[in-house]
Parts: structure tokens; C-alpha cells; sequence
């Protein structure tokens, strides 16, 4: 086939061409790229074309192969290879990592403000925030167990009334510290 042959029949094909390349990218833009690079590879393969065979065919099957080639770039070059031992950097793409800083400095000025409490509420509250039962606080400060739910209240209430002044809305911080 002479090159003045090749290129009527390749100009006779243009628009089903172009219309394959929007059909495959769903983009003009991309369209236009794949449909060059068919053109470019048609004319520089144009030697390997055999005269007799369907003409229109060998050129769809070009820009197929090269969107099927493209597609594998662009999901090789998304996917993350990750070589460490540990899996650490698994999923570590550009996607932020959460971390509990603004939590730990919240507790830091919460263990702050219960250090501020009187002794005589601080304790009979930290050993119930321990896990002791209201009775064997009792038993071990020789108090009696009115006097123990008391304190604990009474610690509770200032502890809020610090987190107010110092935070503003309680249920907010407390919504904050439960997320």
C-alpha cells in the first residue's frame, strides 16, 4: 500500500476513530491523545500493515491495545509497593493518619485538674476511677459510706465546673473525648 493510499483511508476513518477513542476514555481531552497515538503508531508501523487484510480492523486494534496499555500504567503507578517487613507502610498513600494528640492533651490538663482538688474528695474519687467499689473505699479510708459517695460527687461537680470554665460546653468535651 503507498503511503498516499494509507493516508486516504486513514483520513476516511478519522471519525469512527475518534468516536471509538470517546467511547473507551469518556474524556475528549484523553480522546485526542489516544486518537494521535494510534495516528503516530499507524504511520510508523505502516510497513507491518499486510495489504488484503481489513485495514480499519488493524487500526482499532492499535488504539485498543494502547488504551488497554495506558489503563495498566495508570493503575501500576497508583498502586503502592510496599517492600518492608512490617506492612507499616501499607495504604500510606497521601491519606492523612489520625492520631490521639489533641486526646492526650486534654487528659494531661484533665489529671491536672484533678491534682487541684482537696485531698479529702481527690482520693475517694481516684480510687473509685481505679476500680474500687464505694465499700472498699470506705473500708480503706475508715469513712462511712455516705460520706464516700459524697466525696465523689462533690469531686465530680468541680471537676466539671473546671471544664466549663476552661472549655466551655461539658457535653462538647465530653462528645470529643468519647470520638
Amino acid at each position: 500500500m503507498s503511503t498516499i493510499e494509507f493516508k486516504n483511508q486513514f483520513d476516511e476513518l478519522t471519525g469512527s476513530l475518534n468516536a471509538f477513542a470517546y467511547n473507551l476514555t469518556k474524556n475528549q481531552e484523553d480522546a485526542r491523545d489516544l486518537y494521535q497515538e494510534t495516528a503516530y503508531r499507524a504511520i510508523t508501523n505502516r510497513d507491518k500493515f499486510r495489504p488484503g487484510t481489513n485495514f480499519k480492523a488493524w487500526l482499532f486494534t492499535i488504539m485498543k491495545n494502547i488504551f488497554i496499555n495506558n489503563y495498566r500504567k495508570k493503575v501500576k503507578r497508583n498502586t503502592i509497593n510496599d517492600s518492608t517487613d512490617n506492612l507499616f507502610f501499607i495504604n500510606s498513600g497521601s491519606n492523612s493518619i489520625e492520631n490521639d494528640g489533641d486526646r492526650n492533651m486534654f487528659m494531661e490538663e484533665l489529671h491536672k485538674m484533678i491534682d487541684e482538688l482537696d485531698d479529702s474528695i481527690r482520693e475517694p474519687f481516684m480510687m473509685h476511677y481505679s476500680g474500687f467499689k464505694y465499700q472498699e473505699i470506705a473500708d480503706e479510708l475508715n469513712l462511712p459510706l455516705g460520706t464516700v459517695k459524697s466525696r465523689i460527687f462533690f469531686a465530680r461537680k468541680a471537676l466539671k465546673e473546671m471544664i466549663l470554665k476552661h472549655y466551655g460546653d461539658y457535653y462538647l468535651v465530653r462528645a470529643k473525648l468519647s470520638a
